[in-house]
């Protein structure tokens, strides 16, 4: 299922590497410079390597629901792609499981390149960024297998943009990407504080910024709860 999605993606390389590229630089150029030379020094560092770093969390959990939405549904529903699959010795646990790794492989190439441009843009060039990757790895098996929840209920592709602006949208926002969850009040704050995206952020930053997370084991244990509650009630439902 891997190597099936993967084939499928190296013919559009150069496309897709754009989209990996584009719009990640757009959002760090247009509020990292332009917005970030009007504000003072976020938490120890100015507001571009704020807003850089917490952007790679912000689109490795984007890549993985893409993925794992509009392009598993489109290959369960409309290409008819899995039903090809299950006509092999293949069952849909494997399926679902190919799709989760593939989505979260995606993903994590998605955190190279951005890394890639945080370092050439002189953002931040820590040895210990290098460490981001096999976490955004784990941030994205996260978020694909929530996504994969979505894609087994969903009957048309309005749900999946309606899942985005309802769910997705929200937890970028409150998770500490564009500014410090401290600005919040204090009961959305504490809401916050066990969002999946608030965890990631919390991993990934400090790591890009060449620190150690501060409550990294806390993350860890809770992005695993996440992750492997929501890929059995996938798993669940796409076998139903």
């Amino acid at each position: 299922v891997w190597r099936r999605n993967f084939l499928v993606w190296r013919k559009l390389f150069v496309e897709r590497l754009l989209t990996n590229v584009v719009e990640p630089l757009l959002t760090i150029v247009a509020f990292g410079y332009g917005l970030g030379s009007l504000l003072p020094q976020i938490e120890g560092v100015t507001y571009l390597q704020f807003l850089a770093t917490g952007s790679i969390a912000m689109s490795v959990m984007y890549s993985a629901k893409f993925e794992a939405l509009w392009g598993a549904f489109s290959r369960m529903h409309v290409q008819k792609t899995w039903d090809a699959i299950l006509h092999t010795p293949l069952s849909v646990d494997d399926l679902l499981l190919g799709e989760l790794v593939w989505a979260a492989s995606k993903a994590t190439f998605t955190a190279f390149c951005i890394l890639l441009m945080i370092w050439a843009l002189d953002i931040s060039r820590e040895p210990l960024s290098l460490l981001v990757l096999p976490v955004a790895m784990f941030i994205a098996l996260v978020f694909a297998a929530m996504a994969l929840i979505v894609n087994a209920v969903a009957r048309s592709y309005d749900l999946l943009s309606n899942y985005f602006t309802v769910v997705v949208m929200p937890l970028v926002f409150l998770s500490g990407v564009y500014f410090p969850l401290s600005q919040l009040p204090e009961w959305l704050r504490v809401i916050a504080q066990w969002l999946p995206m608030t965890a990631a952020v919390d991993l990934v930053r400090p790591l890009a910024l060449g620190r150690w997370p501060a409550h990294g084991l806390r993350d860890f244990v809770l992005l695993a709860a996440w992750g492997t509650a929501c890929y059995f009630i996938a798993l669940v439902l796409t076998r139903r």
